[in-house]
């Protein structure tokens, strides 16, 4: 199936909130997913301010992109609540009060007990033409109009009644629209590389326009590669998605950690449990942070059994027995004392394996020596141990955050390596 032949949707998301920085944009992101689940692309999403003219520009702009537009926000009975009139705007037509929906909207008053604000005789007006979508949950009807073989959908901000009404009216309507093209989308978790380096591994597969389409995110040193995968049927397209994730595997190699939303401590902790082994860990920059991510997973009781948040010189030697003559000669940041920590963790807690992360987070206390973002972690099990340093940048949360992942990894790689349990 040529990219051309695709039917495509464009996301509209009104409101002031969403330009301020702080309100996150959840409906958008729900509205993707659910349109790619029956088989239709989204191509674009714009946040745009209750300004009528803006309103009707972006909706030109997201029309001459696909063939479907949802838009949410703006159907509200207040004066900076120009969706409808915008929607009116764009289809060269006159605003009309439906006396049908006004009764709706006077009656779920009603059922409340609470006489209508007159101001909400508004939202009983539709654009000439267009049809009005129910809404069970609010007092605002959506809006679905047509412009140019296009179909536009207004529905309301408000995220449960946004959701009932794609539901149960919007995605109904789309079906027969894309019932000649399935999408299968595959996503690979990557870690322990850098976006450039990977995109060097695995060639020119995220040129544009290629189908399967190879998209990539990074957050955080967790880099997600998606094949979309685009045919006439599903089985089609699962086989497309399914052989371009085996080329990526074969060119990523153990880069690749898992599929989906795998987190690495999902990876690890499913490894450990599969092979009955047994995790200690033994922090100090990250100040539990690791622990807290490996108990995250439900069941991590089965392989997690203890940990320290060693934070102070005194506490790496009296709880785990770091020599206090090595953190004098080689400083509290440093491959002795990871090694160390990561061997007294394991000794004292009588586990199969142990992390050990040591480290200055920031965003004071670097020198030019050991500089803000050093850290040194250490794995030890019974064929020994494998201390390795990194220089994390950012701020403080993040080189937190890189240190626990990473040395999750390292352990993910050590198990790798050491195979099945021998019973």
């Amino acid at each position: 199936m040529g990219d051309e032949h695709v039917k495509k949707a464009a996301i509209l998301s009104i409101g002031n909130e969403l330009l301020s920085g702080r309100t996150v944009d959840t409906n958008a992101a729900y509205i993707a997913g659910r349109l790619r689940s029956i088989g239709l692309p989204v191509v674009s999403v714009h946040a745009v301010a209750d300004e009528e003219g803006t309103i009707e520009r972006s909706l030109g702009l997201a029309a001459g992109e696909a063939d479907v537009v949802v838009a949410t926000g703006g159907l509200g009975p207040t004066d900076d609540d120009l969706t409808r009139q915008a929607f009116a705007r764009f289809l060269d037509v006159e605003l009309v009060l439906r006396p049908d929906l006004l009764e709706k909207i006077q009656q779920f008053f009603d059922r409340r007990g609470v006489a209508m604000p007159t101001r909400n005789s508004i939202q009983a007006c539709i654009p000439r033409g267009a049809a009005a979508l129910e809404n069970e949950l609010g007092t605002a009807p959506g809006i679905r109009a047509e412009r140019d073989g296009k179909l536009l959908f207004a529905l309301p901000g408000v995220p449960a009644e946004m959701r009932h009404m794609l539901e149960t009216q919007v995605l109904p309507q789309l079906q027969p629209l894309v019932s000649g093209q399935a999408l299968a989308v595959r996503r690979l978790k990557c870690f322990g590389a850098g976006e450039s380096t990977i995109a060097e591994m695995i060639g020119d597969v995220m040129r544009r326009g290629r189908n399967p389409l190879v998209n990539c995110t990074v957050h955080l040193g967790v880099i997600t590669l998606e094949v979309v995968a685009t045919a006439d049927t599903q089985t089609e397209a699962q086989e497309m998605a399914e052989r371009e994730e085996r080329s990526l595997r074969s060119a990523l190699g153990s880069l690749v950690y898992g599929v989906e939303d795998q987190t690495l401590a999902e990876v690890v902790g499913d490894r450990l449990r599969r092979t009955g082994r047994t995790l200690a860990v033994a922090e100090s920059c990250t100040g539990g942070l690791l622990a807290k991510l490996i108990t995250d997973i439900p069941g991590s009781s089965e392989y997690f059994t203890y940990g320290w948040v060693t934070y102070s010189n005194e506490a790496k030697t009296r709880a785990l027995g770091v020599p206090v003559a090595t953190i004098a000669t080689y400083g509290a940041v440093s491959e002795p004392v990871a090694r160390a920590l990561a061997q007294g963790a394991r000794r004292t807690a009588g586990t199969d394996y142990a992390l050990s992360i040591t480290g200055i987070a920031g965003p004071g206390g670097g020198t030019e020596q050991k500089p803000v973002g050093l850290v040194y972690i250490a794995v030890d099990n019974h064929d020994g141990t494998e201390t390795s340093r990194h220089v994390f940048s950012f701020d403080r949360g993040s080189v937190r955050l890189r240190a626990a992942q990473t040395a999750l990894n390292i352990l993910r790689l050590r198990l790798d390596l050491t195979g099945p349990v021998s019973m």
